[in-house]
């Protein structure tokens, strides 16, 4: 446990962080999976929204959209 009072801050902010992040990145999965579905078209810009945020980085933004669209085309053809 922390025994400075920034500690515990830092503690405090960093459990509401996760909880913040991982309602993003649960949410990137299931609007991909939506997608993926063929019910919603949201995926890419929740994960343009993430990535704006810093939750991922951009790289793995891009990386996702990409393999999203790979697999959307090949879908659809």
């Amino acid at each position: 446990m922390p025994n400075l009072p920034s500690a515990k801050k830092r503690l405090r902010q960093d459990a509401k962080k996760r909880l913040r992040n991982q309602a993003a990145k649960t949410r990137i999965k299931t609007e991909v999976k939506k997608a993926l579905a063929g019910t919603d078209n949201l995926a890419v810009s929740v994960i343009d929204r993430a990535a704006a945020k810093g939750i991922i980085h951009k790289n793995a933004a891009a990386r996702k959209k990409s393999r999203l669209a790979k697999r959307l085309a090949t879908a659809t053809a």
